[in-house]
């Protein structure tokens, strides 16, 4: 396995391509797209309140929840050995709803092998003066 450090982060780029598969897979409704992207012991923390994998997983058995996104003001940070945390907000629009929704996301990133893997996020949500 890869060591990583502080001095030498991944490229902010990969990890939000690696972050955007996760939304694509609530955008075409794919859990197993999903479940690639996210730990075994994967914690999503949201205003519903906690979420495992499978979890996160079976929420699209019914399809996407999600009609459209796009995100901005992505930040990276260093977050210990192996990990970063990427911060953003994001947009997005769900099916059978008007309008568009917005939160501030965290995500943590653990090195896993080769690759990167999410095994953490915490949404919070933005009011509508907010953005």
């Amino acid at each position: 396995m890869q060591e990583w450090t502080e001095t030498d982060p991944p490229a902010i780029a990969d990890i939000v391509a690696l972050e955007r598969a996760v939304w694509e897979a609530m955008l075409t409704g794919d859990p197993q797209a999903d479940g690639r992207m996210l730990s075994c012991d994967f914690l999503g923390v949201y205003p519903s309140g906690y979420a495992g994998r499978d979890d996160h997983m079976a929420a699209l058995d019914d399809g996407p929840v999600i009609t459209g996104y796009r995100l901005d003001e992505e930040r990276l940070l260093p977050a210990g050995q192996g990990h970063v945390l990427l911060v953003y907000r994001a947009y997005f629009s769900e099916p059978g709803r008007d309008g568009e929704k917005a939160m501030y996301v965290a995500s943590l990133w653990r090195r896993d092998g080769e690759g990167w893997i999410n095994s953490f996020s915490m949404d919070t949500p933005l009011g509508a003066g907010d953005h």
